[in-house]
């Protein structure tokens, strides 16, 4: 007598595959309030896994989930009903790293502060720090195009990627980019994977560029009045061009407090802040850098004296705590994440906070400042018709003040309905026939980033005894 029979699945792949509750469970949402069903994990073993699951998807149209830390925001790594989900996250090692010509190549699942600490010792760094860095993945960051304090002067995960491996939703492989620093052969579809949020292909490797860690690093908490008004200071730090200044954040006298009341606290707990960090490559030199800083400072009207925060990365961290102190604070809410031109923060601001008190609800607000990226957060029940009309009126203002509708979290589930609103429809069909082309079945990560549904498998089995994949 043989043991319990393999179902189809389990056939045609190596890995493990996983269906027990607290597994399922663990994988059934992100950081947003979405959640799924999904019917199965599985943890593939190398490429050819990854090209034999994706025939058995097509051939079931079962929707596939790749999935690294579930740190997104708005739903992007949430199981459809059905789904199964391909966990990476223990595709996490270093393959290859080439201090002299400054680059890594990786596997998908190792996390952005594992990498950070694995080059560190050979004085390089991976610039992308979103305020997931010591949970979210490197292929979680390239599926969001993530960002960061410092992408204010480093840009955002898309600057750092050279290659991709991937498996697409047709089961073809192709390595995308090249390790050599320059290349001219036309469009470039490496940046087309990149912020696809796993709706067009499976990553299975990435090689990204890597930049000389600073020898010196400044932080500097400056404490500001009323939000209105730090808009503009922040687009004339942006607009002075200074040396050696590669942040700069803000934190609302809100979320100040809740940071405070979870011992995280950055500075005052009664001031909203700015958040910068200078760099050098001496010690006297950070601080003739940060000296100029201070007099741009004290240019546009701010009185209050800088306080030093001599550790750059936990000065990120604390501020990368603000969505989960707020969490323990409020729970479920509406956490929104939209970019204007840094010159027009103040409108944006100015318009989230009549739309907070119109609907008499609590709004927090932190994010990138000097590149105009705000995430705004509202203190209400995310799936009721207050919630809806607030993030409505927050993308909506964004698009008039000529902004986005993600500044850096991606579209996920929650955005989906304002794509074609700020691309158009023109560009809206071209990247429709771009996901045609990768994945003709629509089985990958199915009601993500495109406006129109496609293809994306059959529903979840019902109780009652569908087969299980």
């Amino acid at each position: 007598m043989g043991g319990t029979a393999r179902t189809p699945l389990e056939q045609a792949v190596r890995g493990e595959v996983r269906r027990d509750r607290p597994t399922l469970e663990g994988v059934s949402g992100d950081a947003s309030h979405l959640t799924g069903r999904p019917s199965a994990v599985v943890r593939p073993v190398d490429d050819d896994d990854i090209v034999a699951l994706v025939r058995w998807a097509r051939t079931e149209s079962v929707p596939l989930v790749p999935r690294g830390a579930g740190t997104s925001l708005d739903g992007e790594s949430v199981p459809a009903d059905g789904a199964v989900v391909v966990d990476l996250t223990g595709w996490n090692r270093v393959l290859e790293l080439a201090t002299d010509e400054r680059w890594a190549r990786v596997g998908p699942g190792i996390g952005n502060f594992a990498l950070q600490e694995a080059v560190r010792p050979h004085g390089l760094f991976f610039p992308p720090n979103p305020g997931s860095w010591h949970r979210s993945t490197v292929g979680g960051n390239v599926a969001t195009n993530a960002s960061g304090p410092r992408s204010f002067r480093y840009g955002a995960a898309r600057s750092w990627v050279r290659a991709l491996a991937v498996v697409f939703g047709n089961g073809a492989r192709a390595r995308l980019g090249t390790r050599s620093a320059k290349r001219s052969l036309g469009p470039d579809l490496l940046s087309l994977v990149v912020g696809s949020e796993g709706t067009l292909a499976i990553v299975t490797e990435v090689t990204v560029r890597l930049a000389p860690l600073p020898a010196v690093r400044r932080g500097l908490v400056v404490p500001v009045g009323a939000t209105v008004g730090t808009g503009a200071i922040a687009a004339r730090l942006a607009g002075a061009a200074l040396e050696g200044l590669s942040a700069v954040e803000y934190v609302d006298r809100a979320t100040s407090r809740a940071l405070a009341d979870e011992g995280a606290p950055l500075g005052p707990a009664d001031s909203a802040w700015l958040l910068l960090e200078v760099e050098g490559p001496t010690a006297a030199e950070a601080e003739r850098r940060a000296a100029r800083v201070v007099a741009e400072l004290a240019a546009s009207g701010v009185t209050a004296p800088p306080q030093p925060f001599d550790d750059a990365d936990e000065m990120w961290t604390r501020r990368g705590e603000s969505g989960s102190a707020l969490d323990r604070r409020l729970g479920p809410r509406v956490r929104e994440d939209v970019a204007v031109p840094v010159g027009r923060t103040d409108e944006l601001l100015a318009e989230l906070e009549r739309a907070a008190a119109e609907e008499r609800v609590p709004l927090y607000v932190y994010g990138h400042l000097g590149e105009g990226s705000v995430h705004p957060n509202f203190a209400v029940d995310p799936a009721s018709p207050v919630a809806a009309r607030l993030r409505e009126r927050t993308v909506r203002a964004s698009l008039a003040l000529g902004g986005t509708i993600s500044g850096e979290h991606g579209i996920g589930r929650l955005k989906r309905p304002f794509v074609e609103e700020e691309l158009g429809p023109a560009a809206v069909g071209l990247l429709d026939a771009v996901k045609r082309w990768c994945d003709p079945d629509g089985i990958l990560n199915p009601g993500k980033l495109y406006p129109t549904p496609r293809g994306g498998g059959r529903s979840a089995p019902s109780p009652s005894g569908a087969a299980t994949p």
